[in-house]
């Protein structure tokens, strides 16, 4: 058992998934921070802002996941150089066109998704509520995220 009462071979299995997901949100964080500081066109304000919304919300959420895997009783990654080799989502190439930047968002929410379900999967096997509480948050929020950005492209 670890100092929080879990088990602490999963536990650290479950670190390992939170650190794998905090590289993901990472590299999210600062594509979107691309995006919000390149964009143009005449979508310019509308989503110069949204992106603003979205890289500060990524910000906050980076900050827990790091939290949750101390409290696991690991240590949070935070090497950049560490992000870049072990994240799915790779550093956005296009960052001006703004239906360009929200199909890549509507993908890195999709990635980011199944890497919380996962999460989510292993943190219930074992009890360990405030993993589960944190990804359910995450899961119902960037689902509604996806069909918001979605009703944008149409």
């Amino acid at each position: 058992m670890n100092r929080i009462g879990l088990d602490a071979k999963k536990s650290e299995e479950l670190s390992e998934l939170l650190n794998d997901l905090l590289a993901n949100y990472s590299i999210f964080y600062q594509n979107t921070r691309g995006y919000h500081w390149n964009i143009q066109g005449n979508k310019f304000f509308e989503l110069h802002l949204k992106f603003e919304e979205l890289y500060n919300d990524l910000f906050i959420k980076i900050d827990e996941i790091a939290e949750r895997v101390l409290t696991l009783g690991h240590q949070p990654n935070y090497k950049f150089s560490d992000y870049l080799n072990r994240s799915e989502i790779k550093e956005s190439e296009e960052v001006t066109d703004g239906t360009n930047s929200v199909k890549e968002i509507l993908e890195t929410l999709k990635a980011l998704l199944i890497k919380e379900r996962h999460i989510l999967g292993l943190s219930g096997e074992i009890d360990d509520e405030g993993t589960n509480s944190l990804m359910s948050d995450y899961i119902r929020e960037q689902e509604k995220l996806i069909w918001m950005y979605s009703a944008y492209l149409k």
